[in-house]
């Protein structure tokens, strides 16, 4: 077994997170979500910024414009939350690892007051209306399910949406203007991929991606349990390495070349973003005395974050954005001195290139 200290293991993590100057550059946001195997997408603007972030010098129209080749989609692989899943690989995740969230629908009935064979009609009614129109607005999922006389007040409609693509019959497509869309899977992905052993290819993509880390860490990721969690790391036949006494894994090529220690340099990064969350233990990358500057009261609502070589050291958010340019207000965590400031302004230079107009950062007093 390899001993690394956990300063290589952050670099290396950092690395394989696609956030240093000699990680794997990647072309399109396919390219991205196919090296992490899925990316958090629940929050649209966090999710695209996700993918502008390793793709440096592409707008967010580029982006958003790219996704229409149908390479890349969004919909509730694991955990019951969104993320950029590759198109082709979407059936098998949710076979896999969506599946287990199904197990909670019958209370989530319950608690809306639904019946199953309710909640199947309306995904039936939704998968007819795909196949006349090929791709609905939200609202018009809606609308077409009420016209069939099944209310959707409440959480109702969020219940069905959510449920008709966890089994696999939509998939959220990109936004046309501010409106989220949705197809049908089989017909965004009509070819899709079904790998040997899809467990162990998760477990490949997420340690290619995330490590060096835990078992914890990829059940945590997946939300399968430890014993099929160490079943696919074993398919995987992924490297075993020391971080400080404590047992990780990576993969095999990544050890390849490791540095000392993560280069000094800042990064920008979006709040939901696999940086914190593709982990259950944070330690790493962010001190504990933080955690509540990033997740304000605990409610999963997780901050921006800046981060220098590979440790968060503030957070940030939009203040205004205008038709000139976009304020930003920058919250320091750590002290910083004038150069560590400079290379902080220098760090969202990117992001205005995303964005495709100035950014203004507001410092506090």
């Amino acid at each position: 077994m390899v001993d690394l200290t956990t300063d290589q293991a952050l670099a290396l993590r950092v690395r394989n997170l696609l956030l240093a100057p000699d990680s794997l550059t990647c072309e399109s946001g396919a390219q991205v979500v196919s090296w992490f195997g899925a990316m958090q997408a629940q929050e649209i603007g966090s999710g695209l910024w996700s993918l502008g972030a390793r793709l440096p010098g592409r707008s967010i129209d580029e982006i958003r414009q790219e996704q229409e080749d149908r390479s890349i989609v969004r919909t509730w692989p694991m955990r019951g939350t969104v993320h950029w899943v590759p198109s082709a690989d979407a059936k098998w995740m949710l076979e896999l690892t969506g599946v287990k969230v199904l197990a909670g629908a019958e209370y989530r009935r319950k608690y809306h007051g639904l019946e199953e064979a309710t909640v199947n009609q309306a995904v039936d009614v939704l998968g007819n209306a795909l196949k006349e129109r090929t791709r609905l607005t939200r609202a018009q999922c809606l609308e077409s399910i009420e016209k069939a006389g099944i209310s959707t007040g409440g959480q109702m409609g969020y219940h069905f949406l959510w449920y008709a693509s966890q089994v696999g019959v939509t998939a959220i497509a990109p936004n046309v203007g501010t409106e989220q869309t949705f197809v049908l899977l089989d017909e965004w992905a009509p070819s899709p991929n079904q790998p040997d052993d899809p467990a162990a290819t998760l477990a490949w993509r997420y340690f290619q991606s995330h490590g060096p880390t835990t078992r914890k860490d990829f059940a945590g990721w997946t939300g399968l349990n430890l014993t099929e969690a160490k079943q696919a790391i074993a398919g995987a036949e992924l490297t075993a390495v020391a971080v400080d006494g404590i047992e990780m894994f990576c993969t095999e090529e990544s050890l390849e070349s490791v540095p000392d220690r993560p280069v000094d340099e800042m990064r920008v990064l979006p709040g939901f973003d696999e940086f914190l969350l593709g982990f259950k233990d944070r330690s790493m990358m962010l001190d504990d005395v933080h955690k509540h500057a990033i997740i304000p009261g605990g409610n999963g609502v997780f901050q921006p974050t800046i981060v220098r070589a590979g440790r968060v050291v503030g957070t940030w958010k939009r203040k205004s954005a205008l038709k000139t340019k976009t304020v930003l207000t920058v919250t320091p965590l750590v002290r910083l001195n004038k150069r560590q400031r400079a290379a902080i302004t220098k760090a969202f230079e990117p992001y205005s290139t995303y964005l495709g107009q100035p950014v203004e950062l507001v410092w506090p007093d």
